[in-house]
């Protein structure tokens, strides 16, 4: 029994080793570490994040690795707690962007005609702004806050998947089984779902990976600038712009701002070796 599973082990080994290199091991560890913490934060945190612990602005020693804020909060302990707001709002922004997108654009790329001009003019209309000019000013009319920031980021995200899915969608329709699905009498329906959108997603799925990263620090930018989480939220955005108004004492942002850093790293090289495993016309 222990034989046959060493041997399915190797076997699983052999066939993902062009997917697990040294980066793409790197990345899932960095972004296994912030899911855990994320999770699990509440139960071995240093300090309350939202308490006055010490004095303020104290460096950082060995009761206080990152130091203390302005406030006299444990820089750390709200760094840790600020991936539990980082990491929800990016995945639920790329998931909300990727099946909006996708779908808008598949049912453009397959119905054609009237209604593939309209969805691809409503993309090109919101693909006409700077990302991060659109996101503010929609963030700024639905008013500060995380939900908010989140409602913008969709609508920034969701044009990228759907003209990424349609020219997926008008590659696939014209391969010969979609031909065959069609004389054989499969309805529309069917055809799309069954025929044709199993066969998209290799790209999405590439540039999801990465915009995972994106999001988390497009959300930082907008929490920077007062658009996104409201104090005393620990968000790594926020926590930055508070390290910019105290410029002198460093390690204010020390933390988040490293906390982003090894995010988007490892959303990165997760998307890299994606997009390397799933090309077939990747070379090594």
């Amino acid at each position: 029994m222990i034989l046959t599973r060493i041997l399915q082990f190797r076997s699983f080994l052999k066939r993902y080793d062009h997917l697990l290199t040294l980066p793409v091991i790197i990345g899932i560890l960095i972004i296994f570490f912030w899911a855990i913490t994320a999770i699990s934060v509440d139960y071995w945190q240093p300090y309350d994040p939202l308490a006055m612990v010490s004095r303020r602005l104290q460096p950082p020693s060995a009761k206080h690795l990152l130091g203390t804020d302005a406030l006299g909060r444990d820089v750390l302990s709200r760094t840790l707690h600020g991936a539990r707001h980082s990491m929800p709002i990016a995945m639920s922004v790329v998931i909300s962007a990727v099946t909006i997108g996708s779908l808008l654009g598949a049912v453009a790329g397959f119905s054609g005609k009237w209604l593939d001009g309209l969805i691809m003019r409503l993309v090109d209309v919101t693909l006409a702004f700077p990302p991060i000019l659109l996101a503010m000013a929609v963030a700024a009319a639905l008013g500060p806050g995380l939900r908010n920031a989140g409602i913008a980021m969709v609508i920034v995200w969701w044009p990228i998947y759907a003209r990424l899915m349609r020219a997926q969608a008008l590659e696939v329709r014209e391969r010969d089984h979609v031909e065959a699905a069609i004389a054989s009498g499969v309805s529309r329906t069917r055809l799309l779902f069954v025929h044709i959108l199993p066969l998209c997603w290799t790209p999405v799925l590439i540039n999801a990976t990465m915009d995972f990263g994106q999001a988390v620090l497009l959300s930082a930018s907008l929490s920077f600038i007062g658009l996104g989480a409201k104090p005393p939220t620990p968000e790594w955005g926020s926590m930055i712009s508070e390290g910019a108004t105290f410029f002198y004492y460093w390690w204010i942002a020390l933390g988040p701002g490293l906390s982003i850093l090894m995010v988007v790293l490892g959303f990165n090289f997760i998307g890299d070796g994606l997009r390397d495993f799933l090309d077939p016309r990747t070379t090594d």
